[in-house]
């Protein structure tokens, strides 16, 4: 009868820790899961954001002054679009399974927001300059540059989010992997360079 009993009680300990086991894999998976949620939803927006960041890259500060506000202004218009996509891929992802990322997940989402308006607010910037008048503009475009610089530097809930055991998980993601749109350099339009 004791054996019997120590069977069963052996018995119960091992689905005890194969269930538990099984638990924290779960876990695991549930991060990769709304990571992948999310990173499916984004994929687009990555590959919008590298465009619209080598179309401002690749346009010739010694071009005519229309072509660059045109130009530009694009690319202001679709950062805008990416920034609002990507708030939004994380509203519909949800909550990170990740408990302690969940503030950090609300963060990016702000910050995305945040960015999404200051992008809409340099197309109007460049969208009121006066092509014209070649020193005017040239005066004007410097303003835009600078806006710009402040609105890249703006990243860093989105790097305190990348550190994080979520981030790691839709670094993982082929939907999350980094984007590079193969041009060659030329002088830049608004500010020559952007970041990654």
């Amino acid at each position: 009868m004791n054996k019997k009993l120590a069977a069963a009680l052996s018995g119960c300990a091992v689905l005890v820790l194969a269930l538990s086991g099984c638990g924290s894999s779960e876990d695991e998976n549930t991060v990769d899961d709304w990571a992948k949620k999310y990173c499916d939803q984004a994929k687009a927006q990555f590959k919008s954001k590298a465009e619209a960041e080598q179309l401002i890259r690749s346009t010739a500060t010694d071009g005519k002054p229309a072509d660059i506000q045109a130009a530009d202004s694009k690319a202001f218009q679709d950062l805008a679009d990416a920034n609002k996509a990507f708030a939004a891929a994380f509203k519909s992802a949800g909550t990170s399974p990740a408990e302690e990322d969940a503030e950090l997940v609300k963060a990016a989402v702000a910050e995305r927001e945040a960015n999404a308006k200051s992008y809409l607010d340099l197309k109007k910037q460049m969208d009121g300059l006066d092509v014209q008048d070649q020193q005017t503009f040239a005066d004007g475009l410097k303003g835009v540059a600078d806006g710009l610089a402040k609105v890249e530097e703006n990243e860093s809930a989105w790097n305190k989010l990348r550190d994080s055991e979520t981030g790691r998980a839709m670094a993982k993601q082929q939907g999350c992997k980094p984007v590079k749109v193969v041009t060659p350099p030329k002088s830049g339009g608004a500010s020559g360079s952007t970041a990654p």
